[in-house]
């Protein structure tokens, strides 16, 4: 039994006229017949009265047509409630963010920016790595990216101006942390020596942090002398590995905070060692839909 059947019902109810319900439901006449009578044969009964000018509902007609008239209420009343949440979600701007943002920086700032109502999280962005974020624009897995950015990125020169367009929302340092020891000093400290290198936590080569630090060492002295345990692609893993006191690990500001203040961690060296990067908003200029450029418009004259 098809809805469209009861639809067809419900129609020659009203009208008790097989022609005019045929016209009404947009099909001829024999095969409107032949769905009402697959309707009765289902029931296994007579639903309408044919001796009668006009015609009429047998006594189980009048009880089918209250149960046709409350599916076929419910049926549309739902495909409109489905429709209205489709639109509202095209309508809606998804964003890819990083582990690192998406947990210490997006909520803030999406409410700061009063623009939480306009977006949507792609959470498979968690799993991207780097260069990663850009192909998603590419590809059209997200209209926005909010991601690190530096300027000794090794696809840097990818970022090409007609292509994209961003915007930076903050700028952020890396800050090298180690778990500290009783009087307060870190158990790992920077710079190491050759007889000693420091064990370090660190990023994976394709991210966005491992090229900036590595770039930032290489401008300051004395030399850093640091022996690598392992390479993490998420901020969060680096932290949790040198909670556990396996080596020191540069961590952005925002997310050492409240670990500086109430945890175990404490700086592995001064400020010569921190590491300077952005946060920001990326877009393609050729946009899905105006909504996007509205509101890309709206946050351009907040951060320009």
């Amino acid at each position: 039994m098809e809805v469209r059947w009861l639809e067809d019902f419900v129609a020659l109810a009203r009208t008790r006229h097989f022609s005019r319900a045929a016209e009404l439901q947009h099909v001829s006449q024999p095969t409107f017949s032949r769905r009402i009578k697959l309707l009765e044969d289902a029931m296994g009964t007579t639903l309408i009265d044919r001796q009668t000018l006009p015609l009429s509902l047998t006594p189980a007609g009048e009880v089918f047509l209250d149960m046709c008239e409350r599916i076929t209420r419910d049926v549309r009343d739902t495909r409109d409630h489905i429709a209205s949440l489709e639109a509202e979600a095209t309508a809606r701007i998804s964003v890819g963010a990083t582990q690192g943002l998406l947990s210490h920086f997006y909520a803030d700032w999406a409410t700061e920016a009063a623009v939480s109502d306009h977006l949507t999280l792609n959470l498979k962005a968690t799993n991207w790595v780097g260069e990663d974020f850009l192909t998603a624009l590419d590809n059209g897995d997200c209209d926005l990216v909010l991601c690190y950015w530096h300027r000794d990125l090794p696809w840097h020169s990818r970022l090409d101006e007609e292509r994209y367009q961003w915007l930076k929302l903050a700028d952020e340092q890396l800050i090298p942390f180690s778990v500290g020891r009783e009087d307060g000093s870190p158990r790992f400290a920077l710079p190491g020596s050759h007889e000693q290198p420091v064990p370090v936590i660190d990023y994976h080569a394709r991210g966005f942090m491992a090229s900036a630090i590595i770039a930032h060492l290489g401008r300051t002295q004395p030399q850093a002398q640091l022996r690598s345990l392992n390479e993490n692609s998420q901020s969060a893993s680096v932290k949790a590995l040198v909670k556990q006191g396996f080596g020191l690990g540069w961590l952005p500001s925002r997310m050492s905070e409240k670990s500086a203040q109430f945890g175990r961690l404490v700086r592995a060296g001064d400020e010569r060692w921190e590491v300077p990067i952005e946060i920001r908003l990326m877009r393609l200029r050729d946009t899905r839909s105006d909504d996007i450029l509205n509101l890309w418009n709206r946050l351009d004259a907040q951060y320009a």
